[in-house]
């Protein structure tokens, strides 16, 4: 339970390899826990630029990639930054390994939109109300060489999030 929170702490506060496929079917790259950083950051890298061709991935300037999962409704509102969302995540790494996920809990979480991973700020402000994506979140746009509690340094991060609702702050 600490781990989860601790996890949502961070959150809310910032060639070689085995295959697998990611929950979009997209293939991952997964380097073997002997890899020095260099190599894992190679290996993912290379599981970005593959999964950039993959169906229905969305590649964006900043290195983020999505997939649209489910769409809300179309005239639902997109929250802007500094509002309070209300989302359902998981987080994997690229071997799969969960490293957190409201979803398994079953309960949502309630928090600004500010100051979380750059990938959030990006990826959120282009979702509606309803809209679940899986984010393809390169090392830059997470948590970048830094160890965040089960998150390996330089690591590339899967996660499903489902925009559930926002609170406009004024």
């Amino acid at each position: 339970m600490f781990r989860f929170a601790s996890l949502a702490v961070c959150l809310a506060l910032t060639a070689t390899g085995a295959f697998a496929q990611t929950p979009g079917g997209a293939p991952v790259v997964t380097p073997p826990p002997s890899l020095a950083p260099s190599a894992a950051a190679q290996a993912g890298k290379a599981f970005l630029a593959t999964n950039a061709k993959a169906p229905g991935v969305v590649s964006l300037p900043s290195g983020l990639q999505y997939k649209i999962l489910a769409s809300g409704p179309k005239d639902a509102t997109s929250p802007k930054l500094g509002d309070i969302i209300k989302v359902h995540y998981e987080g994997k790494l690229l071997d799969g390994t969960v490293f957190d996920s409201s979803f398994e809990r079953n309960q949502s979480v309630i928090m600004p939109l500010d100051g979380l991973v750059q990938a959030w700020l990006e990826a959120l402000p282009m979702m509606k109300v309803g809209d679940e994506w899986l984010l393809y979140v390169p090392p830059e746009l997470g948590y970048g060489d830094r160890e965040a509690g089960p998150i390996p340094p330089g690591s590339v991060m899967v996660f499903r999030l489902k925009l559930l609702g926002m609170l406009a702050v004024d």
